[in-house]
């Protein structure tokens, strides 16, 4: 399938693709022509990639971790020794940015009811 047909099938715009395919997450092949085909396995690969890129990860990130995730039963499993360390510090560095933004929004709130009563 050409790009226009995984964008379609994917949900995933055809520029958010081509960057996919630059950050190394998506190998397409290429016709004499040059231009891109997909398989049904391409949308596989982006469903997972819209998972992680929506768990945080960023595309480098994800590069390294696509390898070792499976798809199972429609649940996204790591399949890699190692990985779920690496997952957990990233959720503690995640949960670290929200107890960090929820001191700022108390701060800002002190600071608004502090203008009200003035």
């Amino acid at each position: 399938m050409r790009i226009g047909e995984l964008a379609r099938r994917s949900g995933v715009s055809e520029r958010a693709l081509r960057y996919y395919e630059e950050q190394g997450l998506l190998t397409p092949r290429r016709r004499p022509s040059g231009y891109r085909v997909y398989d049904d396995e391409d949308v596989a690969a982006v469903r997972r990639i819209r998972v992680l890129l929506a768990a945080g990860l960023s595309t480098a990130q994800i590069q390294q971790v696509l390898p070792c995730v499976v798809d199972v039963d429609g649940l996204l499993t790591p399949d890699c020794p190692g990985l779920v360390e690496g997952l957990v510090r990233q959720r503690e560095r995640i949960d670290e940015a929200i107890g960090e933004l929820e001191a700022t929004r108390a701060n800002l709130d002190a600071f608004i009811a502090g203008r009200r009563a003035g």
